[in-house]
């Protein structure tokens, strides 16, 4: 059934996204909002707003029945849960189908695979895909001897895990057991779920990643992104497609991900990880995100494809309407993250008011922000205030406009990310394409 009325379960640029497509297709928008977003230019742009609970998201964007209860107290009969709180949440869609409402993203069945890293993998294997030497621990003596057996350096990774928490790379035996404290309480405070497993370390690994559309019968790939310019397993600067790598293995990675796709009958958007070895370029399969991703928008640049209309296509019933010939990546694209963090601080958030915001604009030029002048950023959530996104012909017109953008990109009220975006954009390692995830480590000072 076409979808009417639709209800969005997240905030920021995001929402703002969601709220735009939906518009143009004549969806009426109702905004799941916290009272610290009450007045947010998303809230304001939405036809109605429904307020979902306190400023925390513990007490609001992350209680099910609350949200559940906003949507069908607004009479929608679909939930758009965006990227990160219940965007992945099996139960959530367990709820929302209960409630007669539709979820744009996957069934519960797949979100419950994929939101399990083991199964994931389990899942990947049967699929035919590459995976990692690891596995799963039930004890800390479980742990020690998968350990042993992996080899060092590796990685602890949380089982509910994703966007970094949870995780932790050991490079020693002996320093094996702190990590897998801080590990499993990292786990445990992010996903009320402790367990960790075992993976083996890639020392010069690139975040490769395939942009996934399935309507439950049929898949595509809408190409690679890289992500590997990363803090804290979190990403800062992704690109499309995957510069500096032969077409065979690019071409590799992306069958690869179609074919977990078909096996799991997959519905909506998703995408497909990888860790690429950057000296042979083997890769492995680490997990699959079953939702929109923050930098979907490189690959709505290089496709010309809007993502969060086929989303909203898809949960409406419909069949994709795009086959893989249809699919004719053009150019290459760039985007950055802009966060409201002082990278010279450890990258400590700086929320705050924003005194000035003179976002770039030209040929190739995209900004997808809801921060402007006298706009606030709370304490309370993700501090990501925008993603700049530049599209070229070429990697090298993309880079050129990128330094342009970001040269004439102004933020006053808070320290930001964007003077070190200058910093990679002119970085001769950067402008050369194909660095690995550890570019950061010890660059200015920065943590990888």
């Amino acid at each position: 059934m076409p979808i009417k009325r639709l209800f969005i379960a997240n905030r920021g640029e995001i929402a703002l996204r969601v709220i735009r497509t939906a518009r143009r297709m004549g969806i009426t928008t109702v905004l799941g909002a916290s009272e610290a977003d009450a007045n947010s230019l998303p809230a304001r742009l939405a036809d109605e707003v429904a307020i979902v609970g306190p400023a925390p998201s513990s007490q609001g964007y992350l209680v099910i029945d609350r949200v559940v209860g906003a949507a069908l107290k607004a009479g929608c009969d679909a939930v758009h849960p965006g990227y990160g709180f219940l965007s992945e949440n099996a139960d959530f869609a367990r709820a929302l189908t209960a409630a007669g409402l539709t979820l744009v993203g996957p069934d519960v069945t797949t979100l419950e695979a994929m939101g399990d890293k083991l199964a994931a993998r389990r899942i990947a294997v049967e699929a035919g895909l590459p995976v990692l030497p690891g596995g799963e621990a039930q004890t800390r003596e479980d742990i020690h001897t998968r350990a042993a057996e992996t080899g060092y350096p590796l990685l602890l990774k949380a089982v509910a895990g994703g966007g970094g928490k949870g995780m932790r790379r050991v490079d020693r035996a002996e320093d094996l057991d702190a990590a897998l404290d801080m590990a499993q309480a990292e786990a445990q405070a992010a996903f009320g779920n402790a367990a960790v497993y075992v993976e083996r370390f890639v020392a010069r690994g690139r975040h490769v990643e395939v942009q996934l559309l399935g309507d439950g019968t049929s898949a595509i790939h809408l190409g690679t992104r890289d992500c590997s310019i990363q803090r804290r397993f979190q990403k800062l600067v992704e690109e499309a497609p995957a510069p500096a790598m032969p077409l065979d293995k690019r071409a590799a990675i992306e069958d690869a991900a179609v074919r977990l796709a078909r096996h799991l009958g997959y519905r909506g958007a998703g995408t497909a990880e990888f860790l690429v070895d950057a000296t042979d370029f083997s890769f492995y399969f680490l997990e699959l995100n079953a939702r929109i991703q923050v930098e979907h928008p490189v690959t709505e640049a290089i496709t010309g494809v809007d993502l969060v209309e086929q989303q909203l296509l898809v949960a409406s019933g419909k069949p994709l309407g795009l086959t893989q010939a249809m699919v004719r990546p053009n150019g290459h694209a760039i985007e950055v993250r802009i966060n409201a963090e002082d990278p010279d601080a450890d990258f400590r958030p700086a929320p705050g008011r924003v005194i000035r915001a003179a976002w770039p604009a030209g040929p190739g030029v995209r900004v997808d922000t809801h921060i402007a002048a006298g706009g606030e950023v709370p304490p309370f959530y993700d501090s990501l205030m925008g993603k700049l996104i530049v599209h070229g012909a070429t990697r090298e017109e993309a880079v050129a406009r990128l330094e342009r953008a970001l040269a004439s990109l102004t933020i006053e009220g808070m320290p930001t990310t964007a003077p070190l975006h200058r910093r990679i954009a002119a970085d001769p390692r950067f402008v050369a394409g194909g660095v690995d995830t550890g570019f950061l480590a010890g660059y200015w000072g920065a943590p990888a």
